[in-house]
C-alpha cells in the first residue's frame, strides 16, 4: 500500500507525484490512458495566465511562484531524462490590449516588466506581423514551454523512480470510502488499489468521480481547438531565421513559436462536454485568426489540427486542498486554461498541505467545496 494515490496523470498529476516522492512519500499514479495526453498534451504552452491582470490576487500568487520554478525545474528534467521541455524565455507582445492602463497598474502593483512600445520597436522585433499596428504591450520575462515534451519527460522521471509505481490504462470506477469517512483507495474494474491519502488530479473528469463520493465539484469540460502550422517545410523561413520569434497574444487569440519553427495557433472556447472531436468551423476561424496576426500563415494549410479539453470552474479558480468531511482525500483540479503555469505552485502547495508543512501561501482562496458530502453520505 502506497502513502498516497494520485488519480490522474497529467502534468498536474505527474508533478503532484514527483513532489510527494521527492519529500519521501511512495506513490502510486493511475492514468485511465498514457500519462500527459490529455489536456497537458493539447495546450499551448504558455507560462502565464494569458491576461494576469484579469485574474485574482491567489491565482497571480500562483503564476508568480510557478513562473519562477520553470526554468529550474525544466533543467532538472532535462539532465534527469535527456528529454528538453524546451523552455524558452523570449517573452510576448500583446496587440490590441483594451485594459492598458490596468495591465500597467497590474504590472507596477506585482513589479512585473510590462511596457507599451512603438510601432518600430514592436516590428523590429518581430517583422512579419501584420501591418499596421501602431503600438503594443511589451513583457519580455514571459516564457513559453514545449508541454507534450514536459509530459514525456514528467513521465520518464516517474518510470524511474523508485518511490512512484505509474499505472496506465487503469480507469477509476470509485472512491472507498469507510465507515468513518475516511477514503481508503481505489475502485478499478477487476481490483481495488489502496493509500492512505488521495488526491484527486482528473482535470475535466474530476467533478464525475467526485459526484459518485457526494463531492459537487463544479468542474467542467471546456473545448479548445488548436492548430500548428511548419513554415520551414513550406520553405518560407528557416529555423535559424524564423517566421516568428515571441509569442503575439492579439483579440483572444495567440500564436506560439517552437524551436522547430513550427507556429501554434490557438485556441477556441466551446462548452460542448466530453467531445473532442475538430470541426470546419473551428478550422476556418483559428487560420483566420492566424493570417490576420502572421499574413505568411493565410496561404498555408496547417500541418495538424488537434482538440483538448480543460477542467472549466465557474470563475476560472481551481481547487486545491484537502475536502472537508472526506479524511484522506484531497484535490488538485480545475485549473481551466493555466493547468500548465499554475502546476509546480498548485501542487507545491498541496504537498505543503498534505505533509503539514508550512507553504508559501494561503491556500483558503482554492478551498474544495465539501457541503454536499454529510448528505450525501447520510443517504
Amino acid at each position: 500500500m502506497s502513502d498516497t494515490l494520485i488519480i490522474g496523470g497529467g502534468v498536474m498529476g505527474m508533478m503532484m507525484a514527483w513532489q510527494l516522492a521527492e519529500a519521501g512519500q511512495t506513490v502510486t499514479l493511475l492514468e485511465r490512458g498514457q500519462c500527459g495526453r490529455e489536456a497537458s498534451w493539447a495546450g499551448g504552452g504558455i507560462v502565464s495566465p494569458l491576461y494576469p491582470w484579469r485574474y485574482s490576487s491567489a491565482i497571480s500568487s500562483l503564476s508568480r511562484w510557478s513562473e519562477g520554478e520553470y526554468p529550474r525545474l525544466a533543467e532538472a528534467l532535462k539532465e534527469a531524462t535527456g528529454i528538453d521541455p524546451e523552455y524558452r524565455q523570449k517573452g510576448l507582445i500583446y496587440l490590441r490590449v483594451e485594459d492598458e492602463a490596468l495591465a500597467l497598474d497590474w504590472a507596477r502593483t506585482q513589479h512585473k516588466p510590462l511596457e507599451v512600445i512603438g510601432r518600430e520597436a514592436l516590428y523590429a522585433r518581430e517583422p512579419h506581423l501584420a501591418a499596421g499596428h501602431q503600438q503594443a504591450l511589451w513583457m519580455p520575462t514571459l516564457g513559453s514551454i514545449r508541454n507534450p515534451r514536459l509530459g514525456q519527460a514528467l513521465r520518464a522521471r516517474l518510470l524511474a523512480h523508485v518511490r512512484v509505481e505509474v499505472r496506465e490504462g487503469c480507469e477509476v470506477q470509485e472512491l472507498m470510502i469507510g465507515a468513518d469517512h475516511h477514503v481508503t483507495g481505489a475502485r478499478l474494474v477487476d481490483e481495488t488499489v489502496s493509500a492512505d491519502n488521495v488526491v484527486v488530479c482528473g482535470g475535466a473528469w474530476s467533478g464525475r468521480l467526485l459526484a459518485a463520493a457526494g463531492v459537487l465539484l463544479p468542474v467542467r469540460p471546456v473545448k479548445g481547438q488548436m492548430m500548428v502550422f511548419n513554415p520551414v517545410a513550406a520553405g518560407l523561413c528557416s529555423v535559424d531565421e524564423p517566421l516568428l520569434s515571441r509569442v503575439v497574444l492579439c483579440d483572444g487569440r495567440y500564436v506560439i513559436p517552437r524551436a522547430d519553427g513550427r507556429i501554434l495557433i490557438g485556441s477556441t472556447l466551446e462548452h460542448q462536454d466530453f467531445d473532442k472531436s475538430t470541426t470546419a468551423q473551428a478550422r476556418e476561424s483559428l487560420h483566420a485568426s492566424a493570417a490576420s496576426i502572421l499574413p505568411a500563415l493565410g496561404e498555408l494549410e496547417p500541418e495538424h489540427h488537434w482538440a483538448g479539453l480543460r477542467p472549466g470552474t465557474p470563475d476560472g479558480t481551481p481547487f486545491i486542498g484537502a475536502v472537508p468531511g472526506l479524511h484522506g482525500l484531497y484535490v488538485n483540479a480545475g485549473h481551466y486554461r493555466n493547468g500548465l503555469v499554475l502546476a509546480p505552485a498548485a501542487t507545491r502547495l498541496l504537498s505543503d498541505i498534505l505533509l503539514g508543512r508550512e507553504s508559501f501561501m494561503s491556500a483558503q482562496a482554492f478551498t474544495p467545496p465539501g457541503v454536499e458530502i454529510a448528505t450525501a453520505l447520510a443517504s
